[in-house]
């Protein structure tokens, strides 16, 4: 407390009833004793920080939670509307999580129909799914999570940025290549790479850093930090692209080379997005 006194826990109230430290506790014995558990991940907000502090403690000194068995609070900050209070629906109400995903698909699809109105129907609806959640989930997860950040839906459907889009286009743009050099990705694996071009090995140099962006990400319990590596990595690929030509670079050996570096790149891509339970799109 604010005299620095260590304060009680309380898990029965005086008329006998229960509260939330008594079943975060059960929960603990449960987990330790039944599951086996050896580490017990609470994704809650900051401001349950000191409460969960206390329940480990607890549990700790009763001996329900011993090493090597620990217990982790990932805290998370708040999505706050552009007012910069918490974000609410123009009604004033708690906003929904289904009508957000379904305005964010909406969005979407007028996003992906100004992109590329040649898309067939099916495949507009599909990638309007994609995009659309994925840029809801994306805007999150890329955000320092102990950090608040407002929600804005022309910054996290946007083509250009640290954003879902931007990363599932730079895939599909890929996957394009492929398709117009009428060559399947899986012969790609089999092409020896010859890096010359500074842009080829700062691409290489990126990819190679993916395993460390992955455990980086797990260490901490940070998913901003694997959407960073994913943003420098779509930045990196956009740079060669530019610099290195694909489908006419001079000579058989030099485009199988690049076409390499091109399928490791868009591998990485779908992987990164995929752990962060994003899709990545061939087509939009």
């Amino acid at each position: 407390n604010r005299e620095n006194q260590p304060l009680p826990l309380i898990i029965r109230k005086s008329d006998g009833g229960y509260n939330y430290a008594t079943s975060d506790l059960a929960c603990v014995i449960d987990r330790v004793e039944r599951l086996r558990a050896d580490l017990l991940i609470y994704v809650v907000g900051s401001p349950q920080a000191q409460h969960l502090e206390m329940v480990a403690a607890v549990a700790g000194q009763v001996g329900w939670l011993k090493p090597p068995c620990e217990m982790v609070h990932v805290a998370f900050g708040n999505v706050l509307g552009a007012d910069k209070k918490m974000l609410k629906s123009r009604s004033g109400d708690a906003v929904k999580l289904d009508s957000l995903l379904t305005e964010a698909v909406e969005r979407a699809a007028n996003a992906v129909t100004e992109k590329n109105p040649e898309l067939s129907s099916q495949t507009k609806a599909e990638v309007a799914s994609f995009v659309g959640l994925g840029s809801v989930k994306y805007a999150d997860l890329s955000t320092d999570r102990v950090k608040d950040y407002i929600f804005d839906w022309e910054r996290m459907l946007s083509f250009d940025g640290n954003t879902a889009p931007y990363l599932q286009y730079a895939h599909a743009r890929i996957c394009s290549i492929f398709r117009r050099a009428n060559i399947q990705r899986e012969s790609a694996k089999k092409f020896t790479p010859k890096i010359s071009h500074a842009a080829e090995r700062a691409l290489a140099l990126r990819l190679l850093q993916f395993d460390s962006a992955v455990w980086d990400t797990i260490d901490k319990y940070s998913p901003h930090r694997l959407c960073t590596y994913l943003f420098e990595l779509a930045t990196c690929f956009s740079s060669f692209y530019e610099q290195c030509p694909v489908l006419k670079a001079t000579g058989e050996t030099e485009r199988d080379s690049r076409l390499m570096l091109c399928d490791l790149t868009a591998r990485t891509l779908q992987t990164g997005l995929d752990l962060l339970g994003i899709n990545a799109p061939e087509q939009m």
